[in-house]
């Protein structure tokens, strides 16, 4: 059975059966009725995939492959922060007057910094750095820039990445300061493991470990019974991940180089409700 079903399951049945309930307190978000949004949450969560054994795409329900991919390469690729340039609506909720996501994500990627070697952006210094010196402990990213959060629509969830080679092997840690389990856990997960085949494959390295570090990991109040049907369904094979090794350049992958093979999932779950 997929490893990636096997963590989720014991992830969600930790935070369900000891985690700390927010009832009682104030809560920023709220549901659409304007009710609060109350979780239960476990701090500091920390899961390990290991990406040369398995691609850890959930199999207990469907992960929307394409449109996680999309958006990686709208951050990680175009750098954008236009909400035009994505083709899924998972932003909408957070789009300003100009169509934007404001100073978030892509936008701050794309700043470049002053090096000894010259002016990068942070994705092309870690392009950089694995071809060059790839054996460093500097090698990371960080969008949580305090001076620009009051121009962000929403402060940064997945905020740092840290890359580390052993060996041959390209592994990486990313770092999240909260994460709604049911709606974006392994959205994440495979986004961030599809970047780090991209960033491994350029570089003329074998894919690692993600190590992915969730500070908050919640489950809304009104997602709980949702979660814990899930968690009971029969678990698939991990699907075989395939990326077109012809392409040598970070920037000229799309998303039709990338398939999952043999992927086998329960049904899908319609209708989540959104705490904003």
């Amino acid at each position: 059975m997929s490893k990636a079903d096997k963590i989720f399951v014991e992830m969600c049945q930790d935070i369900i059966d000891n985690g700390f309930s927010s009832e009682g307190q104030k809560v920023r978000p709220v549901w659409e009725d304007g009710t609060p949004a109350h979780t239960i949450k476990k701090f500091g969560v920390v899961n390990r995939y290991d990406l040369s054994e398995e691609f850890p795409a959930l199999t207990l329900r469907r992960t929307a492959f394409k449109s996680a991919i999309d958006e990686i390469l709208w951050i990680w690729q175009k750098k954008s922060n236009r909400v035009a340039d994505l083709n899924s609506k998972i932003w909408d909720s957070w789009t300003d007057e100009n169509g934007t996501i404001g100073k978030a994500y892509g936008y701050q990627l794309g700043i470049k910094h002053k090096y000894k070697e010259g002016e990068f952006d942070q994705v092309d210094r870690v392009l950089y750095d694995l071809k060059n010196n790839p054996y460093s402990r500097r090698i990371m990213t960080n969008i949580y820039t305090f001076e620009d959060l009051h121009e962000m629509e929403l402060y940064p969830c997945a905020y740092s990445m840290t890359f580390n080679v052993t060996g041959n092997k390209l592994n990486g840690i990313l770092n999240q300061r909260s994460q709604d389990i049911l709606a974006a856990n392994n959205w994440n997960v495979v986004q961030y493991s599809v970047l780090l085949h991209m960033f491994a494959q350029v570089s003329n390295l074998e894919v690692g470990e993600l190590v992915h570090v969730i500070a908050d990991a919640h489950i809304y109040d009104r997602h709980i019974p949702l979660v814990k049907e899930l968690i009971s369904r029969k678990q698939y094979e991990a699907p075989k991940f395939i990326i077109n090794k012809n392409i040598k350049n970070f920037y000229d992958f799309t998303v039709d180089d990338f398939k999952l093979e043999n992927y086998e999932y329960g049904p899908q779950i319609k209708g989540i409700p959104v705490a904003i």
